[in-house]
């Protein structure tokens, strides 16, 4: 018999909203926070939230707040589903009204530009430990439309405490929804953000008509990229072969419900990155973090061809159609070097 968890959702975009819905049939109680009044008004009295999720009636044992201090009123369980711009003001309101501790799962993939940090550190960094006692990231294959359809989706959770990573797995975990553990936090979180990079290649490499060799190539070869820079920041290189790795990567890049695949795909067709998100009405976490990867990519001295390319494009105007040519007249070499490349570090690591 599962024990009901009084849980607060803060962020009640797609992502929010749909494990809203598989923690409320796990016969929890979950609070969704948002700043939108009306938003609030919709979830509590019509059950619909049709903006990000059109056609969902959610469960009506879900409730919806403005107000954090209410969202976070007797909660042991605190999910942080907003952007990765977003993070440090949302920590800094929890840390003004809360004062009891409590458990932390991020669910955002990102990287934040200039400081490096990811999700994780910046938790850690606004919230005292006293107050924050554990911190979970819960990432993975799986798109909100999916997993609010109750199809079936597989997920990682993640934590430097395996008994609050497993409290996690128990909470979220349903028949729709199966929830695997791994110890490696960097990796996971490494995976989860820069797989949004490569499915912003792939989407400007399919909006030029370019095919799936094409895209297969991008996802092969970016996959090697993120296990370079992540095995040189102290990640397993196994976790890029899991759910985290080439599991995202492959449905990010693939599928029409993916917000980088198809902002790429609007940038290939010729549209302007600034009209693309404005169009978009949702957060495209990939442009910040291509600009967060590149920055890492140079201090840590790690090649990522893709992600220059890609920087180019979006912060420096370069054709879309330029910089994949140049990407096929890269100098040749063999592709087992990279694969052995990462053997060696990790095992001098």
């Amino acid at each position: 018999m599962r024990n009901k968890e009084n849980i607060a959702m803060l962020g009640a975009g797609s992502w929010g909203t749909a494990l809203a819905i598989v923690l409320a049939d796990n016969g929890h109680e979950v609070c969704l926070w948002t700043k939108n009044e009306n938003r609030v008004e919709e979830i509590n009295e019509k059950h619909t939230n049709l903006q990000y999720l059109p056609e969902i009636q959610l469960p009506e044992t879900i409730r919806a707040s403005s107000s954090i201090e209410t969202a976070l009123r007797g909660t042991d369980l605190v999910v942080l589903a907003v952007p990765t711009k977003a993070i440090r003001e949302v920590l800094q309101l929890i840390k003004s009204v809360r004062k009891e501790p409590f458990t932390a799962v991020h669910v955002s993939k990102g990287i934040e530009p200039d400081t490096l940090m990811r999700i994780s550190e910046m938790i850690r960094e606004e919230l005292p430990e006293e107050l924050c006692k554990d911190i979970v990231v819960l990432s993975g294959p799986s798109h909100a439309e999916e997993v609010s359809l109750r199809h079936p989706t597989t997920v990682t959770v993640s934590s430097d405490n395996i008994d609050a990573a497993e409290k996690v797995q128990d909470i979220f975990m349903n028949q729709h929804f199966r929830v695997y553990t791994n110890p490696d936090v960097i990796g996971v979180e490494i995976g989860g953000a820069l797989k949004n990079i490569i499915a912003l290649a792939a989407g400007i490499s399919d909006g030029l008509g370019y095919g799936d060799n094409a895209k297969a190539a991008l996802i092969t070869r970016g996959l090697a990229e993120i296990a370079r820079l992540g095995t040189k920041m102290g990640a397993d290189p196994l976790t890029f072969s899991g759910l985290t790795g080439i599991g995202d990567l492959i449905v990010t890049c693939t599928s029409v419900h993916s917000r980088n695949w198809r902002a790429g795909n609007m940038l290939g067709k010729g549209q302007k990155l600034q009209d693309v998100l404005d169009n978009m009405g949702m957060v495209v976490e990939g442009v910040r973090t291509t600009r967060a990867a590149r920055q890492l990519s140079l201090k840590y001295g790690v090649e990522m061809p893709l992600t220059e390319a890609l920087y180019q494009v979006l912060f420096e105007g370069k054709d879309p159609k330029t910089a994949v040519d140049e990407l096929m007249a890269r100098m040749k070499t063999n592709e087992m070097e990279s694969l052995v490349d990462i053997i060696d570090r990790n095992q001098e690591n």
